[in-house]
């Protein structure tokens, strides 16, 4: 089976205003190099539906579609976090978030109907959306919805994995009573950055207890010291839990020159990321991996290039970090844009790490918080490098 690539130019209607810093002109730049650099070849792109009301009630409140819709007849704000600074009303707002709610679905149901593996929406990761608030640049949440979908057609237990800057408030406050869903957070530590929340502590309730899981790393960590701290927690809960499908939001927001956070990694790194949720698919949940963007506010020199790396990736189509980029997105960038456009798929990062529990730092205290906080629900021991 073919991975499946849900893309439409429509997309580009997600636009909360002319200066936000969710600028669709990331999805636009990504979509250029993947083709120009040859990923997108004897690809069949396919084009969504906006998502149904009823769908998206999956996770949001009919009081909340009600309101979205009728927003941009009011600009002065309805309520709901609508009319904020970080979400502003704009024309046909009800329309282009059903849409991207629309790829987000039609990705899973490649996968639930037997088309594809693995199918990956950029333009979706709206993780911060909660049942009756826009939220974080966020109307409605597709990740959650997608999830609610694939539980009820043919998945029992399903992991997500967020590798978003931000914690994935949303995804986990929708399915923190909720065992068959295991949500995985690997952030920035709340106490430096918006929303505040993704404390280790935060564990899940009741039958779910343990099936929250939250990594939350220091400002500056690199990418060694990240890719080390989440082999020490991802992998072995995703061997414990046996998910049937892996869902992932790919955020680059965590890049050294994202304009909003304070993580340092690299195109390199993300790169790596994308390589280590594929094995982890893999291994953990029989090949089948849904991929979403997120956030990523480096527009021109960050975002194109990780997530032409995760499309590649998804695909089996790894670009080389040394590959040249073509002339002709070059050029059309460069016309964008008054900051030096790069010219290679990668940043000359060194991509390698120590195993968990040899450098002694503020990243190792970070796992072992998270470790003991949920390996014991898990079964597995927290102080033991092996588990």
């Amino acid at each position: 089976m073919s991975p499946a690539v849900v893309w439409t130019p429509d997309f580009l209607g997600y636009q909360l205003s002319k200066s936000h810093p969710l600028d669709p002109v990331r999805l636009d730049l990504t979509m250029r190099l993947a083709d120009g650099l040859g990923v997108l070849e004897d690809v069949e792109l396919l084009t969504p539906a906006p998502a149904p009301d009823g769908e998206i009630e999956r996770i949001h409140r009919p009081s909340f579609l009600a309101a979205v819709k009728a927003a941009p007849d009011h600009p002065a704000g309805v309520g709901h976090g609508l009319g904020t600074e970080d979400n502003p009303i704009f024309p046909r707002m009800h329309e282009a978030s059903a849409l991207v709610c629309g790829g987000s679905l039609r990705a899973a149901r490649e996968i639930a109907e037997g088309r594809a593996d693995r199918a990956v929406n950029i333009a979706g990761g709206l993780h911060h959306a909660m049942a009756a608030e826009a939220s974080g640049f966020c109307v409605y949440n597709d990740c959650a919805v997608a999830i609610s979908w694939l539980l009820d057609n043919g998945f029992d237990r399903i992991a997500y994995v967020d590798t978003d800057v931000h914690h994935g408030d949303g995804v986990q406050a929708a399915f923190r009573d909720d065992p068959r869903v295991l949500t995985v957070s690997v952030h920035q530590h709340p106490m430096t950055l918006w929303p505040g929340t993704g404390w280790p502590r935060e564990i899940g309730s009741g039958e779910a207890e343990g099936t929250s899981v939250n990594l939350a790393l220091p400002p500056g960590t690199r990418d060694s010291a990240w890719l080390r701290a989440f082999r020490a927690v991802v992998p072995s809960l995703l061997a414990q839990f046996q998910p049937q499908l892996l869902v992932t939001q790919c955020g680059v927001d965590t890049h050294h020159e994202d304009p909003l956070a304070e993580l340092n990694l690299t195109v390199d790194g993300h790169r790596a990321i994308y390589r280590l949720l594929r094995e982890l698919a893999e291994t953990t949940a029989g090949g089948k991996w849904l991929a979403l963007g997120g956030g990523g506010y480096n527009l021109f020199r960050a975002v194109p290039r990780s997530w032409t790396h995760l499309i590649a990736t998804v695909l089996d189509r790894d670009v080389d970090v040394e590959r040249p980029i073509p002339p002709a997105w070059i050029a059309h960038t460069a016309g964008l844009t008054r900051l030096p456009v790069p010219t290679t798929m990668g940043e000359e990062a060194t991509i390698s790490y120590e195993p968990w529990g040899t450098g002694g730092d503020s990243v190792d205290r970070a796992v072992l918080d998270t470790r003991r906080a949920v390996f014991p629900l898990h079964g597995l021991d927290p102080d033991d490098p092996r588990d």
